[in-house]
């Protein structure tokens, strides 16, 4: 004995009027990445030699948040800090 199964399947259009979408909040991942790195005891001399960076302009600008580290950037400042990347990126909605 078989048994089929009618499967109905449809498209329902939706008309979204105001759509909330997540950026990074660059002034307050800065205050974060600060926060972290002062609770850790690290310099920000310290976080320049973790990153072989010449000089420690990237990691103030970081921090004021004139600008974001990348991805990569980001997974190793998690791993420096011992926390899940989620916690060092803060991110506010815009609306689309």
């Amino acid at each position: 004995m078989s048994t089929e199964k009618n499967v109905c399947s449809f498209h329902q259009e939706k008309t979204v009027s105001t759509f909330l979408r997540p950026v990074i909040d660059l002034q307050g991942t800065g205050a974060q990445i600060k926060r972290l790195r002062k609770l850790n005891g690290f310099s920000v001399h310290d976080v320049q030699s973790v990153f072989g960076f010449d000089y420690p302009q990237a990691i103030y600008g970081w921090e004021s948040g004139k600008n974001a580290p990348t991805i990569d950037n980001l997974l190793v400042l998690a791993q420096l800090f011992r926390v899940e990347l989620g916690t060092i990126i803060v991110t506010k909605n815009r609306e689309a």
